[in-house]
């Protein structure tokens, strides 16, 4: 190395001169001088600051995070280009068969007529902008705020939410699937962008407002405006322009023609549009508390959806999206081959059984007859299979489906609920015995029902305010003696009956299924589709799974799976089957008595609804549960009608033609089937007879038709009949004391013109025509009648439950 003289100053003159030792620490040092400069050591993290990153970390994270982010973003942009339309958006049909492979219906091509922009309102277009994306002009394609909003709340448990813009939902509509994918979201995030830098926001919301789903097979805004409200869309008001925007979040559950309970919801989302309207400025507040809500007009389906198809149809539909098989709008875009539980000669034989029984006796010389129509729903308990459907008299004439609809009372076709949870819960009267076929009730009409702490203050009263006195529960049951059974609701339980109800297949929410004693009255509304699914689980010996209308789906060759239907043993055998045991009197000799025509072993009980505005039959074989309502609706307003006069009867009852037409479609069913006897296993004791409770006289049953009865009471109201009573040839004579029967032969005649004679010890009355107005045969249960004396056919007062 060269001795070459150096040319620079040292970093620190005094390091030039400092010595070894010399600096801090060092011996004779002075603190602060001398120290030796460089980098200090950091101490070693210690304590819980182990567990946290340092802020370098942190931001080399972050950096990592933005620059794989605005990579990634930059490599989808480049990697997803613009597809061509999807086949969605030039949807086909779906094709519904029948079990066997015949086809039922096919729904039709998809309605959709595409207009331009300018065509559209300027104020419907602003409410459609008020209910889907109210920055649509002034914002990017993509609101990464909303989506991250939109996924927050779904992870966070407050529900499904769409972060989607307008753009966003074009692209979905028209480029992609309703398929709720990560990859599906992804690319219509880049297409979403890249399309917004091609098209004008006018082309895109153009392009969306004819690719939109309405509802009711309409396809666009303007299909829309004709399928709702008959008109085209240049016509449409403010007020049905917000209708059509609010469509768009629900489109066939904010139908409120098709599904009335749903007003109150399409209400809100109506509000919801024109308030927003009114805060972006669209809208004079004035203009806007003037506006009324625009009921849409009926549905006008395809002539394919004729007759009973369109009610099948339907119900399938229904059956997918409620289960979560297919979404809605997925369903909408067609291309499925759809195969139903439904066996087409069954329900040939059903249609054949409500035209002959229903149908034929209408005239157009009565108005009452232009109200009826008729519901019915055919299950297997076995298998839950929805075997046959009767929706309405016609799905072009009349859209709503009234095997499904739920706003009618089931009436008395409630009460073996009632019974069923006394048996499952081993319930006792309130002096501490047993609730069987065979255990004693006081009948009285408006008898008090009375609690644990005395009276409840509730008085059902029976139909036509009869006193039946001291009375069993099988009788209770074949003549639907409300005094009775409101008393075994309390002494079961309200709150009990409502959960046995709920386990064998009530739907929990069906309206006015309240627990209270009125329950056992049947003020619940229930869907005959409901009501025949709990009768098949008493059939099915209390087994209960969800009905199914669905064998198959496929959609271009791939199977869509479908959820299991598992069964599971809701109430206990027993009580099922002692249920069942106690209604075969129902048909034997009771109000049911109509239903004998299906020439082999069934049960079944009757039920009208309040003011007479509908009436019931719900009964089944080992292998067949059917339910069969006749209702009265006003052809024009839709309202609730009585069915006083209605097919030249005085009153249609339970057991009159619905009992009839159940016996007529369940007799052609099962044609080709052996008769099954019932393989029950009846609770302990049940057949055992009993008497009266301590200081309870066994009062003789009085002369009273066998019909079930729903009367008026405090809490269920009912009109008197409308009719007379038909009156005796001859006065009755006085009921032979018990001491010493006397056997006595009674003929009498039904408010129809039926007749019935019938002969028993000291209980001769024949003229009962089995409570019903059928003219069946007597059957003796009646009493206080001589031989050769005419019984007294009694009006029927309407029932809660009959």
């Amino acid at each position: 190395m060269s001795d070459a003289p150096q040319n620079w100053a040292p970093r620190d003159p005094s390091a030039a001169s400092a010595t070894p030792g010399d600096g801090e620490g060092a011996p004779g040092s002075t603190p602060g001088k001398g120290k030796k400069k460089g980098r200090t050591k950091r101490p070693r993290r210690t304590g819980w600051r182990r567990l946290f990153p340092t802020w370098r970390m942190v931001l080399g994270t972050v950096l990592v995070v933005g620059l794989l982010l605005i990579g990634g973003f930059f490599a989808g942009y480049q990697l997803v280009g613009i597809p061509a339309a999807n086949a969605g958006a030039e949807a086909q049909s779906n094709v519904y068969f029948y079990k066997d492979g015949t086809v039922l219906a096919r729904d039709g091509e998809v309605n959709r007529e595409k207009i331009r922009l300018s065509q559209v309102p300027a104020t419907v277009q602003q409410a459609v902008l008020a209910a889907e994306d109210r920055d649509f002009y002034s914002q990017p394609a993509v609101d990464v705020r909303a989506m991250f909003r939109a996924g927050w709340n779904t992870v966070t448990g407050k529900g499904k939410q769409g972060g989607s813009t307008i753009t966003q939902q074009y692209v979905k509509n028209y480029y992609l699937g309703q398929e709720r994918t990560v990859v599906r979201k992804a690319k219509e995030f880049f297409i979403a962008i890249k399309l917004n830098r091609e098209q004008s926001k006018d082309q895109i919301f153009e392009g969306y407002l004819n690719t939109s789903y309405f509802g009711r097979n309409a396809y666009g805004i303007q299909a829309a405006a004709q399928a709702y409200y008959g008109k085209n869309v240049e016509d449409l008001t403010t007020a049905e322009g917000a209708y059509l925007a609010s469509l768009l979040n629900a489109p066939s559950a904010y139908d409120v023609v098709a599904r009335p309970e749903s007003k109150p919801a399409a209400l809100a989302r109506w509000n919801y549009v024109l308030d927003g309207m009114v805060k972006e400025g669209w809208l004079d507040p004035g203009e806007r508390s003037a506006t009324e809500f625009p009921v849409p007009g009926e549905a006008k389906p395809p002539n394919g959806l004729s007759g009973q198809r369109g009610y099948l149809v339907q119900a399938v539909e229904q059956y997918l999206t409620g289960n979560g098989i297919i979404d809605e709008k997925t369903l909408a875009t067609g291309g499925h081959r759809i195969t139903t539980t439904l066996d087409k000669k069954k329900q040939d034989a059903f249609v054949q059984a409500v035209e002959e029984n229903v149908m034929a006796k209408r005239s157009d010389e009565r108005e009452a007859d232009q109200d009826v129509r008729v519901g019915g729903a055919s299950i297997v308990p076995e298998t839950g299979e929805v075997v046959a459907m009767y929706g309405g008299i016609d799905y072009t004439r009349q859209y709503v489906n009234n095997a499904t609809r739920r706003d009618y009372q089931v009436g008395s076709t409630f009460k073996p609920f009632v019974f069923t949870a006394a048996v499952a819960n081993g319930s006792t009267t309130q002096d501490g015995r047993g609730i069987t076929p065979e255990t004693y009730y006081d009948g009285t009409n408006k008898r008090t029902v009375q609690g644990p702490q005395g009276s409840t203050g509730y008085d059902p009263a029976n139909e036509d305010d009869v006193d039946y006195g001291q009375i069993t529960v099988r009788t209770a049951t074949d003549k639907s003696v409300n005094s009775v059974y409101a008393q075994m609701a309390q002494d079961v339980g309200p709150e009990k009956v409502r959960e046995t109800a709920i386990a064998l297949g009530i739907p929990k929410t069906t309206p006015d299924l309240t627990a209270s004693p009125s329950i056992a009255l049947g003020p619940a509304t229930a869907s005959v589709l409901d009501l025949t699914e709990a009768y098949a689980t008493l059939a099915n010996h209390g087994r209960h799974g969800p009905y199914t209308l669905v064998d198959k789906v496929t959609k271009d060759g791939s199977e869509i799976e479908l959820p299991d239907r598992k069964t599971e043993q809701t109430v206990p055998r027993e009580a099922a089957d002692t249920t069942t045991a106690l209604l075969r009197s129902v048909v034997e000799g009771g109000t049911g008595s109509a239903a004998q025509a299906v020439g082999r072993p069934a049960v079944g009980k009757t039920g009208t609804a309040e003011e007479d505005k509908a009436a019931w039959f719900a009964g089944y074989t080992p292998d067949l549960a059917t339910v069969v309502a006749v209702m009265g609706q006003d052809p024009d307003s839709g309202i609730q009608t009585p069915l006083y006069g209605a097919l030249g009867l005085a009153r249609v009852n339970g057991g009159g033609v619905p009992a009839e037409t159940w016996a007529a479609y369940t007799e052609a069913a099962l044609r080709s089937s052996p008769a099954q006897e019932f393989d029950l296993r009846t609770a302990p004791g049940s057949d055992e007879p009993q008497e009266p409770g301590e200081g309870e006289a066994a009062t003789a049953d009085p002369s009273t038709p066998d019909g079930s009865a729903t009367a008026p009471s405090s809490s269920t109201p009912a009109d008197p009949a409308p009719s007379a009573p038909t009156a005796p040839s001859a006065p009755p004579t006085p009921a032979t004391p018990p001491s010493a029967p006397t056997t006595g032969t009674g003929t009498g005649t039904g408010t129809d013109g039926g007749t019935g004679t019938g002969t028993a010890p000291g209980t001769g009355d024949g003229g009962n025509s089995n409570g019903d107005g059928n003219g069946g045969a007597g059957d003796g249960l009646g009493e206080g009648f001589i031989e050769g004396v005419q019984g007294v056919r009694s009006t029927r007062a309407p029932e809660a439950a009959g």
